[in-house]
């Protein structure tokens, strides 16, 4: 095959390929089949924040410890997951999320929890592909919030941030999880709310 003939073959693929694939090293998978994953099977409105083409370009998810956006993953974590999850990620029908363990170790990485969220696991964890990738990253970053392990196993959390780590207590006495607090969370930071 010559030059020309290769480059239009290679340029084919690519235009055909899911855009998320380009930017990443490996694109989202299930975490349970391996089938790959379309984030473009979101809501539009959230995909296109730049913390979500952030983190479509490099599976880290750019609101972990952003403090003003935490009330916001707050409130959609109390109103989505903690059903299952717990009001604190301890655990209930579902695993706990706010240790160490993990049931599936990729949850370890950005990208290995968003797989897991959207896609779907098993038991009764079906995809939440119905929230917006904007809304994911949030809940995403308020669960990494909630963890209470050592911070040596929090693969997640920057240096800077690994220093700055505390365990999280839930705070006594105060308004916390309201959608008034969640509302309030600056959208030029957040990215849009929707209610």
């Amino acid at each position: 095959m010559n030059k020309l003939a290769r480059g239009i073959f290679a340029g084919v693929v690519i235009a055909c390929a899911p855009i998320v694939a380009l930017a990443l090293d490996e694109p989202f998978r299930h975490t349970i089949t391996g089938d790959l994953l379309d984030p473009n099977d979101s809501p539009e409105e959230g995909r296109d924040t730049p913390a979500a083409k952030k983190f479509l370009e490099t599976g880290v998810n750019p609101y972990i410890e952003v403090a003003a956006c935490l009330p916001r993953g707050e409130y959609l974590y109390l109103s989505s997951c903690s059903g299952c999850h717990g009001h604190v990620a301890e655990g209930k029908v579902g695993p706990g999320l706010n240790d160490d363990y993990w049931t599936y170790p990729k949850n370890k990485t950005d990208k290995g929890l968003f797989e897991t969220v959207f896609g779907g696991a098993q038991g009764m964890m079906g995809p939440h592909n119905d929230k917006s990738i904007n809304e994911l990253l949030l809940i995403m970053a308020w669960i990494r919030h909630l963890y209470t392990g050592p911070v040596e196993d929090a693969e997640w959390l920057t240096d800077e941030q690994k220093a700055a780590y505390k365990p999280y207590h839930l705070p006594e006495g105060l308004d916390h999880g309201t959608a008034e607090l969640a509302a309030a969370a600056p959208s030029d930071v957040c990215g849009p709310w929707v209610e």
